[in-house]
């Protein structure tokens, strides 16, 4: 553009630190391509099968689990406290199911594992869905029978449930190590080494989680993701959910001191959680599609740009 003089117009401030701020630019362009792909809808409609599907998963899941760990309930604890470290929000309201699940773990039956089945199905399509919608044109819809879209929608669920469980597993255990590490050298009750250990607690808690997200950002769109853009983008959602689940276990805390808060609190807490999950993970997937090496992708070129390796 031209101004009357016929001298070119200046680009704005923020146009010009978009140009000097490659972070800035591909920040930008993520937010544009989540509002564009309607993030907020899908977002809408995870949250909403989410809460629909989880406690029939939850019951059956930890019904399975209490059958299998029967003879170890101490083992059993301890992934119940995992799961509840894990999401520390919503800890208050998933005990009582998971504790229900394992009490009636015998009567779960034929017709809670098909009411689970069909929830989990319904959450994971439209997961699935969400997903592939934040890579737009790169990912274009492809016609498939309704048998074949279930039956890898079952599998992207085991898949998902078996990351979860890996990624709990590796907490647990590493978590478990190193305060057996500590004991044993007599530092248990020393101030540095107790900070020392709640840094690799940490440390261990975003490495679970970045395996889960990368599970999810490569292996759960409808079409291959660049390697490279997935692990990425997993590290930034890694850490963004350590910072959800802080935020989120303050707010609770705080809904915790009026009546109306515990009775309603949970419930609340459960439905805002679930929302931003969905929004952060949809928006990662949005800077994921949007990063150097896709963007050719995304205006109708091969994903496979200069040989970058898919999943």
């Amino acid at each position: 553009m031209q101004q009357a003089g016929g001298t070119a117009e200046q680009p704005s401030m923020f146009t010009r630190y978009r140009q000097r701020c490659p972070w800035l630019d591909h920040l930008v362009r993520a937010g544009q391509a989540y509002l564009t792909n309607h993030g907020d809808h899908y977002a809408a409609a995870i949250t909403y099968f989410s809460v629909l599907s989880l406690v029939p998963l939850l019951m059956v899941a930890f019904a399975v689990v209490a059958f299998v760990l029967a003879g170890n309930p101490q083992l059993l604890n301890e992934l119940k406290g995992e799961i509840g470290s894990a999401v520390p929000a919503l800890a208050d309201t998933l005990n009582p199911v998971i504790d229900e699940a394992i009490q009636s773990r015998s009567s779960v039956g034929i017709l809670g594992l098909l009411l689970a089945l069909y929830s989990g199905l319904g959450w994971m399509g439209n997961l699935r869905d969400a997903l592939t919608a934040q890579w737009g044109s790169a990912h274009s819809e492809q016609a498939e029978s309704f048998l074949r879209t279930k039956l890898l929608d079952l599998l992207r669920l085991g898949g998902l449930g078996l990351a979860l469980i890996v990624s709990f597993a590796l907490t647990g255990a590493g978590t478990a190590f190193a305060g057996f590490l500590l004991n044993l050298v007599g530092l248990a009750d020393v101030g540095w080494a107790r900070a020392v250990f709640r840094l690799i607690t940490l440390a261990l808690s975003l490495a679970g989680m970045w395996l889960v997200f990368l599970w999810v950002l490569a292996r759960l769109p409808r079409e291959p993701v660049t390697l490279r853009s997935a692990m990425r983008a997993a590290v930034l959602g890694a850490i963004g959910f350590e910072v959800l689940k802080q935020v989120f276990a303050s707010y609770l805390g705080s809904l915790s001191g009026s009546p109306t808060g515990q009775l309603f609190g949970p419930i609340v807490g459960l439905m805002v959680f679930a929302f931003f999950v969905s929004r952060f993970l949809l928006f990662i997937t949005a800077w994921a599609a949007t990063a150097p090496e896709n963007r050719d992708a995304n205006s109708g070129s091969s994903l496979m740009r200069d040989g970058a390796p898919t999943v």
